[in-house]
């Protein structure tokens, strides 16, 4: 199916570890009817952690993307890693997404890495919605868990959802915009057990209370519906829906929504959200470049009868296919066999064929437009962070930093036979995954790694052992005396 611009949606999850993106990805690609079945990170049967080392520890290590479609939308989903060691797969992502749901974990809120993704989303401007998930956890507390994001971060969270009943006795959510109740049942697959348009007496009160809140916080980003509010006319859920929106995207707001995604309770919810207060393509501010000869700034508007200009954002070594490089189209479209210049270094590159991800399978497809996400085999000299355009309008993007490595280790293989093995490896490795950099020490005559973290670098040692059959030893780098 073809999509218009406007109903595209670039979306990713970011959060702390644990606080069930993986998850929460996984039933909004069920509700879409993008899988049959719905997996569990514990189950090792999720359809974002695919890589074997994910399923055994039960994390998500590389960031994976997924086209699913939800009320005539298309959304590409990019679900990311938790760890700060995987630091740079957030902020390659989110360097090419229009929007990100941030999820939180309602006992504990705001954790040390939600910090870190929320400024990481600051830096590149992405509109975001909060989701506060688990809340059928023990000490579940969503209205603590409100106060923390605005406390921390500063920010206008709005609620737009309440929970009716937390831990053990979550059992439903009250609609703030459509002044309704969701109850929840732990039979059905779909978790909804009933939707009653008529609030009862009992949460009468609180709806008021909150609703009255949300109106305060929304009303002004729209003059005709101000003017409605302020004279006390009651204002429809379509245009709550354009106010929140519009505070949304110029992040203005954050809603909050609510729900467990262990049960399957309020994620058709978040599907709509994604789709009601998220931007599209259009929505976000266009980019600017600079032409490379003349260093004049030139603004690069989402639209796809323009020249063709993407970003790649991540490389990947396939055993199959050989390399593969992810890209986002910021304007114009692109077809497989394309003529290309790789503006970064300098140099021509064919596009070959074009695919769209879901997870570690791919899709093939004809072409890819302005406010899409593909990837290409065949990119040979193109690296993350690199710009691709047409060869007759060159143009150069701001490119993705990435912070410095912060432990560095010495490794060897295991018998001298291996040696080779090993510098292969290690050089796709780093081709892979920016933060992740390899030198030979001349003097100790070490080859040194260096990386985010320990489980950084554990995790790359076991992928050089399954993915390119290379036993390492891992030691410390050797000081060279003189």
């Amino acid at each position: 199916m073809e999509f218009p611009i406007d109903k595209i949606r670039n979306i990713g999850f970011i959060a702390h570890i644990d606080a069930g993106k993986t998850t929460v990805t996984e039933r909004v690609l069920f509700a879409s009817g993008m899988t049959h079945k719905i997996g569990n990170v514990d189950d090792g049967n999720t359809v974002t952690d695919w890589m074997d080392q994910e399923k055994e520890r039960g994390i998500t290590i590389v960031s994976a993307a997924v086209t699913t479609h939800w009320r005539d939308h298309q959304i590409n989903v990019i679900d990311t890693p938790g760890h700060v060691d995987f630091t740079a797969e957030v902020e390659r992502s989110l360097r090419v997404l229009d929007g990100a749901v941030v999820v939180f974990e309602s006992v504990s809120g705001v954790q040390p890495q939600s910090e870190t993704v929320w400024r990481q989303a600051d830096k590149y401007g992405v509109p975001r919605i909060c989701l506060i998930n688990k809340m059928d956890r023990m000490g579940a507390n969503f209205y603590r868990a409100v106060d923390m994001i605005k406390d921390r971060f500063k920010v206008v969270a709005v609620p737009i959802q309440l929970p009716i009943g937390s831990e053990s006795e979550f059992s439903g959510i009250i609609d703030l915009i459509d002044q309704r109740v969701i109850r929840f049942s732990r039979e059905t697959g779909s978790g909804v057990e009933e939707i009653l348009d008529e609030v009862p007496e009992e949460f009468q009160q609180q709806l008021t209370e909150y609703r009255e809140a949300m109106l305060e916080n929304i009303a002004e980003f729209d003059e005709e519906i101000m003017m409605k509010y302020l004279d006390g006319e009651e204002l429809t859920p379509d245009e709550i829906r354009k106010c929140i929106r519009i505070g949304t995207i110029n992040n203005k707001i954050v809603p909050v929504i609510c729900g467990s995604a262990m049960f399957n309770w309020g994620m058709l919810l978040v599907s709509d959200a994604i789709v009601d207060f998220l931007p599209s393509p259009k929505d976000i501010p266009a980019i600017s470049g600079v032409a490379p000869r003349s260093e004049d700034e030139v603004v690069v508007a989402h639209n796809e009868d323009d020249p063709f200009c993407g970003i790649a954002f991540k490389v990947v070594s396939d055993p199959y296919t050989g390399r593969l490089v992810y890209f986002r189209v910021y304007s114009g479209k692109v077809t497989g066999g394309t003529s290309l210049l790789n503006v970064t270094k300098g140099r021509k590159e064919r596009m070959g064929r074009i695919v769209r991800m879901v997870a570690n399978k791919r899709e093939e497809v004809e072409e890819l437009k302005a406010g899409d996400i593909g990837a290409s085999v065949g990119l040979k000299d193109t690296f993350t962070g690199d710009t691709l355009t047409l060869e007759n309008r060159p143009l150069l993007l701001e490119t993705i930093k990435f912070p410095e490595p912060v432990i560095s280790v010495a490794i060897e293989p295991k018998s001298k036979a291996e040696q080779e093995k090993l510098t292969d490896g290690l050089i796709k490795l780093a081709e892979e995954d920016p933060t992740f950099q390899t030198k030979y020490d001349e003097e100790t005559a070490q080859t040194i790694v260096s990386g985010m973290g320990e489980l950084h670098i554990e995790v790359l040692v076991e992928r050089l052992k399954r993915e390119f059959s290379v036993d390492a030893n891992l030691g410390k780098p050797r000081v060279s005396y003189r």
